[in-house]
């Protein structure tokens, strides 16, 4: 295990950065705090970042008094700032302890402080004097994600299709989708077994009006993020639709305008890449693991409770056959 490098953390990944005896061992061994770690043939990033993000305070501690730099930066962000995104407060605590900067600007100009006053724990840190903190937008933002997370709760079922579309009525979209609506015995056979026969429950949906647009859903089926649904419904505004899939996650796409403007994201997976606006960063920071609400936020529905999502909705409707 001597050396530095991918040998000396060869192996090691997720959890595993939890085990203090483990990764003192591999310190003692000679691997190196400050080098890269590699696994599964590709750059995984710092022990310090890995463990701000998997380890404990305990890891993260005898890491920090090891490093050259506790500010050091992979991916253009910190050890502390990668603590604070994944909400783990203990290990940022840790960090800061051990002299890491809560207010060193990364990210689209978001510090790990600034960020933290953002999220659950807004006191982590102690604001310097003449700090702004948030803006008023973004106060705003974070406390509607506080209140749109917890009125829909764990709606959000594997198999969940759903498309939230910004400024038009649910009488509207089902105009743009050319439905009718469905009679009351053919929506219980469809929700009583949805599989006895797919290519019929595939073309049925549920819509409903809320706040600033309104809602398509379909519990069972990938329906409302097809293009053929998105697409016309996008006609002049925006729409984030997304399938949960149980096979590989949520997968999600933006129609803007008609036109398929995204496709393949992962909404609520919080991703914070360097690409991403400040605005995006901080929903990314606010959603995660929250796939509907954050498709609900970005297109600006203001959803009061489940029902939009988790039923019953306004209206059962029977898509078209139209580009089917």
């Amino acid at each position: 295990m001597r050396g530095s490098g991918p040998v000396g953390w060869s192996g090691i990944s997720g959890r595993g950065w939890a085990d203090l005896e483990a990764v003192r061992a591999r310190l003692e061994a000679g691997a190196d705090p400050n080098s890269g770690v590699y696994a599964f043939g590709s750059y995984d990033g710092k022990p310090l970042h890995l463990a701000a993000e998997w380890g404990t305070p305990e890891t993260v501690t005898e890491l920090a008094r090891r490093v050259n730099d506790v500010d050091a930066e992979h991916d253009d962000r910190t050890a502390l700032w990668v603590a604070v995104f994944a909400h783990r407060l203990d290990n940022a605590r840790a960090l800061a302890a051990a002299g890491a900067d809560p207010w060193r600007p990364m990210m689209a100009g978001w510090s790990p402080g600034r960020l933290a006053l953002a999220g659950p724990a807004p006191d982590l840190f102690p604001i310097p004097a003449g700090y702004p903190g948030l803006s008023p937008a973004e106060a705003a933002t974070a406390a509607e994600a506080r209140r749109l997370i917890a009125a829909l709760g764990e709606a959000g079922e594997d198999n969940l299709g759903v498309a939230c579309v910004a400024n038009i009525t649910a009488a509207e979209a089902a105009r743009r989708l050319e439905a009718r609506p469905v009679d009351d015995a053919d929506t219980e056979a469809v929700l009583s077994d949805p599989w006895s026969d797919p290519d019929a429950s595939l073309k049925i949906v549920g819509i409903t009006d809320v706040p600033g647009g309104c809602v398509v859903t379909q519990p069972w089926g990938y329906a409302p993020s097809t293009p053929e649904v998105t697409l016309p419904l996008s006609v002049g505004t925006v729409c984030y639709s997304m399938f949960a899939n149980p096979k590989s996650g949520n997968q999600g796409a933006v129609s803007r305008n008609g036109v398929l403007d995204d496709s393949d994201t992962h909404p609520g997976g919080g991703d914070a890449g360097g690409h991403l606006t400040a605005d995006e960063i901080l929903a990314e920071y606010l959603y995660q693991d929250q796939a509907v609400a954050y498709c609900c936020a970005a297109a600006g529905l203001r959803v009061p409770d489940a029902r939009a999502v988790t039923g019953p909705p306004d209206l059962w409707l029977r898509l078209s056959e139209r580009d089917r």
